[in-house]
């Protein structure tokens, strides 16, 4: 199996690159996003490489860093979503941004991917919810105060002021990371209007 392939880019196709290893030519596959981060033709490269091997092909996935392999890996199991729909959720978010969107629920940042409906999304932000953590760094108050919303258990001021900042146009994951932050910086007992205006201070940065 091959694992990683350092060489010099040889030729770019639409959603392919051929690196060039010691005079052998290898098509490696990959997402729009590692394919504009790759430098020009003739320069060296090197990628973290997912090799697909089928009775009647084999197939190699390239990727900039090794989370973003993890990552291709870890979308595929998630049921109706295969190489090509990881790969077009991983041209669409960065790896942070995907983790932040599983963690906090984010079926509609999902769906931007192309190829990715609804119901793929609800099951991508589902299925994963428990994995997502070991590769980001989001506040975990903020995936806590999200869970609380969602299972309507957040205390009544933080609902009350994230309630407010969504119904002035802020999506909801953007209003509970803002409440989270005004809460951390209030304190314990801050009135709505408090947390509403630190909330809408942080959206402002």
């Amino acid at each position: 199996m091959i694992g990683r392939l350092k060489g010099v880019i040889d030729s770019y196709g639409e959603d392919a690159v051929i690196l060039d290893v010691n005079g052998v030519g290898y098509l490696v596959h990959c997402s729009a996003r590692t394919l504009q981060e790759l430098p020009g033709t003739g320069e060296p490269a090197t990628l973290a490489i997912e090799t697909h091997v089928r009775e009647d092909q084999i197939r190699l996935f390239g990727f900039s860093t090794d989370v973003e392999r993890e990552w291709f890996r870890l979308l595929q199991t998630v049921q109706g979503v295969g190489a090509k729909v990881a790969l077009a959720v991983l041209g669409t978010l960065k790896p942070a941004d995907l983790a932040s969107a599983i963690a906090m629920r984010d079926k509609a940042m999902v769906a931007r991917a192309p190829g990715v409906g609804p119901k793929v999304a609800e099951r991508i932000v589902t299925e994963l919810k428990d994995k997502a953590p070991a590769y980001t760094d989001v506040d975990p108050a903020v995936i806590r105060l999200s869970g609380a919303l969602d299972e309507k258990r957040a205390p009544q001021p933080l609902s009350d002021a994230v309630s407010a900042l969504v119904n002035l146009g802020y999506a909801q994951p953007q209003a509970a990371a803002a409440v989270a932050a005004a809460a951390r910086g209030a304190g314990e007992g801050a009135e709505v209007k408090t947390l509403i205006r630190l909330g809408l201070k942080e959206l402002a940065k």
